[in-house]
């Protein structure tokens, strides 16, 4: 394997893009091509420049680090996605490695610990942070299938409609941001809200912020 291995980087703290950016420069095989602050960017950006390894947060605006990386690794055979995030609750690995992610690093792991999990997943290998492995991959090899949760119940479709709804946007908005019509956006709500058992935004809103879909800032007040 020749060349630099090409990163993508997509978080939507800029402070921390220009960390990242700046600490890979240091690695003379390393190079970031590029930076997104969503997931919907991130997918772009993929098709652009078409990175060896994206290095992707979980929770983010307009499209979250869970339906990024699925889409990115379904589609884009020669990327691998390695999460980069705060968030070390198991339902959370769990959930980025069966969306296809290569990998799971913590933010607070040494520097060192990233470089060489940039360089396991550009050869097609897994890996988690130290911190993580032993609450995590016990369970994960011993458990043939997770029981399933709400969510996963949830089409597509009903994914982007149950983030834009918790945001605090309206049936018509939605309707024309998605590029459906009314009548369709209604019935994927009935539909998400009778799956999920929620009653009315309040609920949608805390389901939304518990399974990381969305944080407390971005909801329209």
């Amino acid at each position: 394997m020749s060349g630099k291995i090409r990163i993508l980087v997509c978080d939507d703290h800029t402070l921390f893009r220009e960390g990242l950016k700046a600490l890979i420069a240091n690695e003379p095989d390393l190079e970031v091509v590029g930076e997104a602050e969503d997931g919907k960017e991130a997918i772009d950006k993929v098709k652009q420049l078409q990175p060896h390894v994206v290095l992707m947060d979980i929770s983010m605006p307009l499209l979250n680090g869970f339906e990024a990386a699925q889409r990115i690794v379904e589609t884009y055979k020669n990327t691998h996605v390695l999460v980069l995030t705060m968030y070390d609750e198991d339902d959370l690995i769990i959930r980025c490695l069966e969306a296809g992610a290569s990998g799971y690093v913590l933010k607070d792991a040494p520097a060192k610990q990233l470089v060489y999990a940039i360089r396991e997943v550009r050869k097609g290998g897994k890996y988690l942070s130290p911190s993580v492995v032993n609450k995590v991959v016990e369970q994960y090899l011993q458990t043939s299938v997770r029981p399933k949760d709400t969510y996963d119940s949830l089409s597509g479709r009903e994914r982007e409609v149950l983030r834009v709804l918790a945001e605090g946007h309206s049936v018509k908005e939605i309707a024309y941001r998605l590029k459906l019509s009314v009548k369709t956006v209604e019935a994927h709500k009935y539909n998400l809200m009778r799956k999920l058992d929620v009653h009315d935004r309040t609920e949608l809103v805390k389901y939304a912020i518990q399974k990381k879909l969305i944080r407390l800032s971005e909801v329209k007040r």
